[in-house]
């Protein structure tokens, strides 16, 4: 008789900030039986499992928390991946995507076999960069590799529109969309306050310079926060916990979310139904010429940055090689 799965479960890939904030909202706020932290810091590892266990004995909480490994975490529903190199003084930002790309495929490597009917999400940065070579290296299908992208930046977007407003932030339909970075940009032309359309909702706020003052915020305020105290947590720890919840729920929420562009040759974000088989469809969204510039241009870049990792992959795999040649 076949073994059947009597618990959800959630795997947690690093145990730092990110990973322990958004463990503590899943203990918090119960959706799943199990959570597996993962991490190679065994002390660090230890005592998150040991602090966060304290927090579900109170009894809000049926959530159990343990320690696993990586081949644990292949087998979980959802598989969280925040862990990630952090840049060093001088750094560029191919060399820190270099490093992170080697530790996620270490990463894949521990965890196959793969359950096929794990989703992946991908947190740790660059998002967009890191989503579109986990397709590649952890043999999932598309729809279930995904990326937690501009969730948290149209989040924002609808926080500083709803107090321009004066209505609540779950009344504003904005989007943030394109890349998770400096090239984000905001579909305008489609945001609305219920069914009013914003330049009808604020026709004295929306000038030019209201929309580059409000891009500029939702661009930067990661920037400002990590400035002032090392890190953002709580924010991205909270949409990672309701993505979570809309996959195992079978939700079917629009969000924006990360995800391969086939007609863009990259994973950005742009509007899609989430449910429990990952990506169920893509939204489609009618943007105007200046945004579609925009969008073209966000692609563009990442397509470089994509072009330039992938030839440092393959220099790296050709040393290999030729080191591997000369022990024999």
């Amino acid at each position: 008789m076949a073994e059947h799965k009597l618990k959800t479960s959630i795997a947690i890939l690093g145990c730092g900030e990110v990973g322990s904030t958004l463990a503590y909202t899943l203990v918090l706020n119960p959706i799943c039986g199990e959570i597996i932290m993962v991490d190679p810091k065994k002390a660090l590892l230890e005592a998150q499992v040991r602090d966060l266990s304290d927090a579900t004995y109170g009894g809000r909480s049926g959530t159990k928390v343990r320690a696993g490994t990586h081949k644990d975490a292949g087998q979980a529903d959802v598989v969280v991946i925040t862990a990630g190199a952090k840049q060093k003084p001088g750094e560029s930002r191919l060399s820190l995507l270099s490093r992170n790309l080697h530790i996620m495929s270490s990463i894949f490597k521990n965890m196959q076999p793969i359950s096929p009917t794990t989703i992946l999400l991908l947190v740790a940065n660059p998002v967009d960069i890191l989503t579109y070579f986990a397709r590649k290296l952890s043999g999932l299908p598309e729809s279930q590799v995904l990326g937690t992208g501009t969730t948290l930046d149209s989040a924002r977007l609808r926080g500083i529109l709803a107090e321009k407003a004066e209505v609540a932030p779950n009344s504003i339909d904005a989007y943030v969309l394109g890349e998770h970075g400096d090239s984000q940009f905001i579909a305008w032309s489609n945001a609305s306050i219920g069914t009013t359309p914003l330049h009808l909702a604020l026709p004295v706020c929306l000038t030019p310079e209201f929309k580059a003052e409000i891009a500029t915020h939702t661009r930067g305020a990661a920037g400002a926060i990590i400035a002032a105290k090392g890190c953002t947590a709580y924010g991205i720890g909270n949409v990672a916990a309701s993505i979570c919840k809309y996959i195992l729920f079978d939700a079917h929420t629009v969000r924006p979310l990360s995800f391969y562009q086939p007609e863009l040759g990259c994973c950005l974000s742009m509007p899609a139904v989430i449910g429990r088989r990952g990506i169920i469809r893509k939204m489609p969204v009618q943007l105007n010429e200046e945004e579609q510039t925009e969008l073209e241009a966000c692609a563009r870049g990442l397509r470089a940055v994509l072009e330039g990792a992938e030839k440092e992959l393959s220099a790296d795999k050709e040393l290999e090689k030729v080191l591997e040649e000369m022990r024999r």
